[in-house]
């Protein structure tokens, strides 16, 4: 596990995409694992305009998020596949061919999840995935339980979750309790795994990732266990590790 601390935000999203570019510059038709929330807004920019200075070329890679919430449609304002468009795909080459997000609004969950998983060992597995975190250690939207399942699947979302999240919605009733997301055993599958964290109210979750007990208590403790893990920091969310 690599620890980067940043002296701020902007330092950080700097350093995430370059790693990112390097990625697809090393190998073209990279598979990417994409997270959304506020925490890779920065990185998002940093690549459109590494992109438009020619500097990357995204027509060969293909792109899979990590979630999407339940029962919204595509083009809902708060919708995951209308954050990934207005924030980066519109902006650069992926193919649309290439864009692989959860139907939220699938009348068959179970089949879509499935479906999901069978286009990403299609793909030949994820090669770099992008994780945020939130407050209570969840990846993904892998919340904090007794267990977890390992495959993409529908979870309720913890209550933490929907009162954070409520940030982006009018009002907390229209606040998604439910949300497709990949298991924490296929974000473990990705080769490489790259994780962002500011702000000093991740610092508790960044701690117990770090060097915490592994435990479903604190799903990205598990990342202990992964072989290619690089952790980039700014200096709040770093706080609790000196």
């Amino acid at each position: 596990m690599r620890i980067i601390v940043e002296k701020n935000y902007d330092a950080m999203s700097r350093k995430a995409a370059l790693i990112v570019a390097s990625q697809v510059i090393m190998k073209p038709d990279s598979v990417l694992g994409l997270a959304t929330g506020s925490t890779p807004l920065g990185l998002y920019r940093e690549l459109v305009k590494m992109y438009q200075r020619e500097e990357v070329d995204f027509s060969e890679a293909k792109t899979f998020n990590l979630d999407e919430y339940y029962q919204l449609s595509p083009d809902h304002p708060q919708s995951y596949h209308l954050y990934m468009k207005d924030n980066l795909f519109k902006y650069i080459n992926v193919k649309p061919e290439n864009i692989h997000i959860p139907k939220g609004s699938s009348s068959e969950i179970q089949r879509e999840c499935a479906a999901y998983e069978g286009l990403i060992k299609k793909a030949g597995g994820i090669d770099l995935q992008v994780l945020g975190i939130g407050e209570n250690g969840h990846i993904g939207f892998n919340e904090p339980a007794e267990e977890l399942r390992a495959q993409t699947q529908l979870v309720n979302l913890a209550e933490e979750t929907i009162y954070v999240n409520s940030r982006f919605f009018r009002s907390m009733d229209e606040v998604p309790r439910q949300a497709i997301t990949m298991g924490l055993g296929t974000i473990l599958k990705a080769r490489r795994i790259l994780l962002l964290a500011n702000g000093p109210k991740k610092a508790e979750a960044i701690k117990k990732t770090v060097s915490g007990q592994i435990t479903t208590k604190c799903p990205s403790s598990f990342l202990q266990t992964h072989p290619d893990v690089t952790i980039i920091l700014e200096q709040e969310a770093a706080s609790l590790l000196y």
